[in-house]
């Protein structure tokens, strides 16, 4: 559904939407992506049940679902016209319900204790991170890729969002006035601001940084880069969304995550929260935050080497200059597909 609704299409929505259970399960969606095990736990009824509800409000086109390896996620549509009267209802729900409340707060409880293990296993391996990414693509061929995609002039102020060991401030290090890495976890910052000093970069720093909630203002930086970060996240499109509104215009972001995979593995293992990512739903996700210039670079695992099963996916995308603005946009140098 797009532009407005016809009578059978409201009617349908308003139907769907008029159930206290799938109401609940609305509220949730239009906070973040949940799949049905995730509903399940936090509204205490069987999979059979949350699975039917899921169904109707897909076929009313409320919400959408999007299958990453065995899992399949489901999030309010921001694309359609029902999507958008989903979120004109909620509007008008007194969230102070002690029902809603409660659902709120196992909705909650179940993202940080995934956000823990993720935290949980960056400390176990800040010293040897980067050691761990290298068994999954070539470290050489992905860094030379993000340097061609950000090619250009230097950036005034340059942002590595999950910034991890530091390494993409090392990267860009000749490419800067001024960087800063942003991270949550203490181990990883205080890895990366031993290497950033033994380097002797003055003009670097790490911070405690919330990816969902930047403490920097808006249009700040004119080069964003959120590398291999996306799949640790609950909710990558919130992270997609900061990193945009920070975005100075003309500034350019730059995502680097993995494709789509089926390696069930790496959840238990390396605490992966998606395992991978489509092209066409992170380009979405750019595009509705007002970016534009959007390509992708995908690098393949070399042949031969047993080690790496990914591929590796890179998104570029720039903010529009403003139309008052009296330089000229800057030329996005294509990186390919």
């Amino acid at each position: 559904m797009s532009g407005t609704l016809d009578t059978q299409e409201l009617v349908t929505a308003l139907k769907a939407a008029a159930e206290a259970t799938r109401l609940r399960i609305l509220l949730l969606l239009a906070a973040g992506e949940l799949n049905v095990k995730d509903l399940t736990q936090i509204l205490g009824q069987s999979q059979p049940r949350i699975s039917r509800h899921l169904k109707l409000l897909a076929e009313a086109g409320l919400i959408e679902r999007f299958r990453e390896g065995s899992w399949v996620y489901f999030h309010v549509s921001e694309r359609s016209e029902g999507g958008r009267l989903v979120r004109r209802i909620l509007d008008t729900v007194d969230t102070r319900d002690p029902v809603l409340r409660r659902d709120s707060e196992r909705a909650d409880s179940l993202k940080r204790e995934r956000e823990a293990a993720a935290q949980t296993y960056f400390q176990e391996h800040a010293a040897d991170w980067d050691r761990i990414r290298a068994l999954y693509v070539s470290d050489a061929a992905v860094e030379a890729a993000i340097t061609s995609a950000l090619a250009g002039p230097p950036f005034k102020l340059f942002v590595d969002l999950g910034t991890g060991t530091g390494r993409m401030l090392e990267v860009f290090a000749d490419r800067y006035e001024r960087g800063i890495g942003l991270d949550v976890n203490k181990s990883m910052l205080a890895y990366a601001s031993s290497k950033l000093n033994t380097s002797g970069l003055s003009r670097a720093e790490v911070r405690h940084g919330d990816i969902y909630d930047l403490s920097l203002p808006d249009g700040v930086a004119d080069g964003v880069v959120i590398h291999q970060v996306l799949h640790y996240l609950s909710e990558p499109a919130h992270a997609i969304r900061e990193a945009a509104r920070i975005l100075a215009p003309g500034g350019r972001l730059l995502i680097v995550d993995f494709a789509p995979h089926g390696i069930e593995s790496l959840r238990e293992e390396h605490a992966h929260e998606r395992l991978g990512f489509e092209q066409e739903q992170v380009t979405a996700w750019l595009a509705e935050q007002g970016l534009a210039g959007i390509e992708v670079r995908n690098l393949e695992p070399e042949q031969g080497d047993d080690r790496q099963q990914l591929t590796v996916s890179l998104w570029l995308a720039r903010r529009p200059e403003a139309v008052a603005a009296e330089s000229k946009p800057q030329k996005l140098e294509r990186i390919g597909s």
